[in-house]
């Protein structure tokens, strides 16, 4: 396990686990803010990993926000520098080659659900509560509320939680289609790594393709989005691992994915 002052980041085969551990509530200051994306970065460096689980530290708080305390003395200038530090790196972990899931262990507030966001996959666990309640401090989201939100949940929902800032629970964020699952506490993060697991023995270059077609496609006309996915077809054709996947089908046996 490697860890720095707020992330600790744990290699379990080829799934690493990430948790935040920045007490009292895991606030995304603007130090957690920094070291989560070097440890992003090493990751995405990592070839040998293939999954990702994120999480908090402790039963009871995934991440209550960003740090009110310092954002309380900052001015226009320092707010915006903030908002584009934050979505840089909620931005690199959407974009990170290798599928991530986030394991929501408790409360996910404002920047915290910000963060979950911008995993491909969210579990959490029975007593988790997710909300933006930015709207009680008289400020708006910064590090992509507004925006990834309504695409998961649809505008009339997301102006709901927007507007009132009022939180919901685990069930009405898997009714909703926030979250994919839940469960109880004790299991959350072994069933995160259950799922980081199958997807990290899939075909690599199959895994980066399929993100690619969905998030390039998602916001464009449905003719475009499938032109996205033509591209994306003709690209896993041309490597090793279709070989590979293909006449492991046929023999009857488990493929050998290499990544190429």
């Amino acid at each position: 396990m490697s860890e720095s002052q707020y992330i600790q980041l744990e290699l379990q085969g080829r799934v690493a686990l990430v948790t935040i551990n920045h007490p009292p509530v895991n606030s995304l200051s603007p130090g957690v803010i920094a070291e989560l994306d070097t440890v992003l970065k090493s990751i995405e460096a990592n070839d040998d990993i293939g999954a990702v689980v994120l999480t908090g530290a402790g039963p009871k708080i995934f991440v209550a926000g960003a740090d009110i305390k310092a954002m309380s003395a900052m001015n226009s200038t320092q707010a915006e520098e903030l908002a584009h530090n934050g979505q840089s790196t909620l931005n690199r972990l959407e974009d990170m080659p290798k599928l991530t899931i986030c394991a929501i262990n408790g409360l996910a507030l404002g920047g915290g659900l910000e963060l979950a966001m911008a995993c491909d996959m969210r579990i959490c666990a029975e007593h988790a509560k997710m909300g933006q309640p930015e709207i009680n401090l008289g400020i708006i989201p910064g590090f992509g509320g507004t925006q990834r939100l309504p695409r998961i949940v649809g505008v009339g929902r997301a102006m709901q939680m927007l507007i009132t800032g009022d939180p919901i629970d685990a069930q009405t964020a898997l009714a909703w289609g926030l979250v994919n699952a839940v469960w109880p506490g004790d299991q959350l993060v072994e069933r995160a790594l259950e799922l980081a697991r199958n997807a990290a023995a899939k075909a690599p270059v199959a895994v980066k393709l399929i993100q690619q077609a969905v998030y390039q496609g998602i916001d464009k006309p449905l003719q475009l989005g499938l032109h996205c996915e033509i591209n994306s077809f003709r690209q896993v054709f041309e490597t090793e691992d279709k070989s590979e996947g293909i006449s492991a089908f046929l023999e009857k046996r488990a493929p050998q994915f290499k990544g190429k």
